[in-house]
């Protein structure tokens, strides 16, 4: 399955702890404040890392009174604590079946919640297996079964079993295509069917899952969104990186993947370079793999761009936010197909929180976000047309400046977490029984 949108890592600083199960709860809110609870299996290892988890369930529900007990698998080090209510960690995502045994462990994880509090939900991110758990774990409980849809994991299956079959291995072939062919029955005969609700990751997977048969109305859509406060530019310091010196820097902030086509970047950095004095494009992420990363590098190289592409690594958060603060251009191309154009790509609300003008390709969300925002340019993920944008964008310096006074705006009024946070606690209240009545 393609690697999903980096956000900030754990501290390298905390020391690694046992794989064993835990349970521990935080004090930042009390426990007697929760109207409801919900019991939530998440796909990502714990303890979060991702901002949509860490804000949206960490910070903003909390406010709304709604807590979560956390279950899933531990995938690093990190605090054993969550400040929304609990945290059950059994077993590890490592190792040879793992996937296998995941709904066993997150059957034993919805036990031991249980024995802290009730559930008013039974809540599954992105597990199939799991969600089939879930689903008669909520019918036990007599509580309401939503599913959390992030990415469509049953086409990930099965782009990844034509991949194999491209490159023989017929065995390996008939396992990915057995697994594919499990995983959609499940999904979309026996756990969809059993939402109360579905969450979803913007509106064209509403619309996606609409023709496969889920009722429109049993669907939110909760796209990704940003801490205003912790993007904003006066809280950020600009990097002092000497080779951003008298360039004219254009960023992409994220993953490196061939699965991403990530070397359409340099093919726009080529046309760019000779019409564009100083240009230069920083590279502000790390590769899935080694590999990937060798194979970027030795691209860099194949195209003569090593003075004009700079490709920084894994940074931390704030060390990359302050790259952005150089660049005059911010880039989000995201191939378009199955797998992306129901996606909801956090960097582009990232690059128009830091008010950088953005130039994007139409998959729906990015088309939406830029047509409501105009804080920056929509065009085909085609080479020519991105560099005539941001050559337009770097150019033109009243559109530009319009357009980064813009972005803040619009990411402030509609894809902050305290607007998302809201939305959803409004979706649980109808769908969830309070528990103080």
């Amino acid at each position: 399955m393609p690697p999903r949108e980096p956000n900030a890592p754990p501290d390298a600083s905390e020391p690694p702890r046992s794989a064993a199960a835990s349970t521990v709860a935080h004090a930042s809110f009390a426990r007697t404040i929760f109207e409801r609870t919900i019991f939530y299996i998440v796909r990502d290892p714990l303890p979060p890392t991702r901002a949509d988890l860490l804000t949206l369930f960490g910070a903003e529900l909390p406010r709304h009174g709604i807590g979560a007990e956390l279950i899933g698998q531990r995938g690093g080090p990190g605090r054993d604590t969550w400040q929304a209510g609990g945290m059950h960690l059994v077993g590890s995502p490592a190792g040879r079946g793992a996937s296998l045994l995941s709904p066993l462990w997150d059957a034993l994880g919805l036990l031991r919640a249980a024995r802290r509090t009730r559930p008013d939900c039974i809540q599954v991110r992105d597990k199939i297996g799991s969600g089939l758990v879930g689903r008669l774990a909520a019918r036990l409980f007599g509580v309401p079964f939503v599913y959390w849809m992030s990415f469509p994991i049953v086409e990930g299956y099965a782009v990844r079993r034509d991949d194999v079959r491209r490159h023989g291995a017929p065995l390996l072939w008939l396992l990915h295509a057995l697994r594919a062919a499990a995983a959609r029955l499940v999904l979309y005969r026996l756990v969809l069917p059993g939402a109360r609700h579905v969450f979803v990751q913007s509106a064209a997977m509403a619309n996606w899952l609409a023709a496969r048969g889920v009722p429109r109305t049993r669907m939110t859509a909760v796209p990704m969104g940003v801490d205003p406060a912790r993007f904003a530019r006066g809280a950020i310091a600009p990097s002092l990186d000497p080779r951003l010196d008298g360039r004219r820097v254009l960023l992409y902030l994220g993953r490196v993947a061939r699965a991403r086509h990530s070397d359409f970047l340099l093919e726009v950095a080529e046309r760019l370079r000779h019409g564009v004095p100083g240009l230069l494009l920083v590279l502000a992420g790390d590769a899935p793999s080694p590999d990937e990363m060798a194979w970027m590098r030795a691209e860099i190289g194949r195209r003569g761009l090593e003075q004009h592409v700079l490709l920084t690594g894994w940074l931390p958060q704030r060390a990359a936010l302050g790259y952005a603060l150089r660049a005059e251009v911010a880039l989000s191309p995201i191939p378009r197909g199955t797998l992306y154009d129901v996606s909801s790509p956090t960097k582009l609300v990232e690059y128009l929180a830091l008010g950088i003008p953005s130039v994007a390709n139409d998959i729906p969300d990015q088309e939406q976000v830029l047509a409501e925002s105009r804080a920056g340019l929509c065009v085909p993920m085609e080479a020519g047309a991105f560099a005539a944008a941001v050559r337009r964008l770097l150019d033109d310096a009243a559109l530009a400046a319009e357009c980064s006074q813009r972005g803040p705006a619009y990411v402030n009024r509609h894809r902050s977490y305290a607007i998302l946070g809201r939305i959803v606690a409004e979706t649980y209240t109808k769908i969830l029984p309070s528990r103080i009545a």
